[in-house]
């Protein structure tokens, strides 16, 4: 593999995240959208914990990009309840989203902006001081081997090196929970692997909680939590082995066919 596609873990213990909820890093409790007439969640439930990188499975249009819509609040929630840490996405909206990072499926970072500049304005979003936007860029740009690039535009960048700017900015703010929509859309099999391996390792060693939008079975591994959704329903949450108990399969491949092949 390519150095340059590789992304390395520093070991060395960041600052603590937010303290996580007693109810998890993210609760969705009988979660019902509709686009008119059209339902696209029916009656949603599931809990993440801090330290645990779940899957979110789906074809196209299982309701994924909705699910992820309710809880980044750029939709309201029509029947059921979100929350983060503790906090309900209606009804405490500001204090939920300050623990959130991410990442979307289209890239979201200012082409004409070099990376530095799109990060520290991030940062200032949040409303991070000057010398902790500085120490926090630097740290997470040398964690991602990007620190040496901070001063490029990001339309120099090609797709891996913007995906890495983007979870950098995602995990400025020490969020307690990170959003991937799809991250992986695009990039070549070894950007696309390296990025799966470090989403990982900051898992284990950030005890951050992941929610990871996907419809590729290559990108579980065998410690991930799954939710399999289809039309907009969950058919299936639990561990690897267990979905694979429950649909009598050897393969997750299988097992996602068995799920949602109706």
């Amino acid at each position: 593999m390519n150095k340059n596609n590789v992304i390395s873990i520093n070991r060395t213990k960041a600052n603590p995240p937010n303290p996580p909820s007693k109810r998890g890093a993210l609760t969705v409790e009988n979660l019902t959208f509709s686009y008119g007439q059209k339902k696209a969640l029916d009656n949603v439930n599931f809990q993440i914990q801090a330290g645990e990188c779940t899957i979110l499975l789906g074809a196209n249009g299982a309701g994924k990009s909705t699910l992820f819509s309710l809880i980044t609040h750029l939709y309201d929630t029509h029947a059921g309840r979100i929350e983060l840490c503790g906090f309900d996405i209606q009804t405490q909206s500001r204090q939920a989203l300050a623990r959130l990072g991410v990442v979307f499926q289209q890239t979201t970072l200012d082409m004409d902006l070099t990376v530095l500049q799109n990060l520290n304005y991030h940062a200032a979003l949040h409303g991070m001081s000057g010398k902790l936007t500085k120490q926090r860029i630097q740290e997470e740009l040398e964690r991602l081997q990007m620190y040496e690039r901070r001063g490029e535009k990001v339309r120099q960048l090609n797709g891996g090196h913007k995906r890495r700017v983007e979870i950098a900015r995602a995990l400025l703010h020490k969020p307690a929970l990170l959003l991937l929509d799809e991250p992986t859309v695009g990039l070549d099999i070894p950007s696309r692997k390296s990025l799966v391996d470090y989403v990982h390792l900051l898992v284990s060693d950030e005890k951050i909680a992941v929610l990871w939008a996907s419809h590729l079975i290559d990108e579980v591994h065998s410690e991930d939590r799954l939710i399999v959704l289809h039309h907009g329903q969950i058919k299936a949450k639990g561990s690897v082995p267990e979905i694979l108990e429950l649909t009598q399969t050897d393969q997750l491949a299988e097992a996602f066919n068995t799920l949602t092949k109706s």
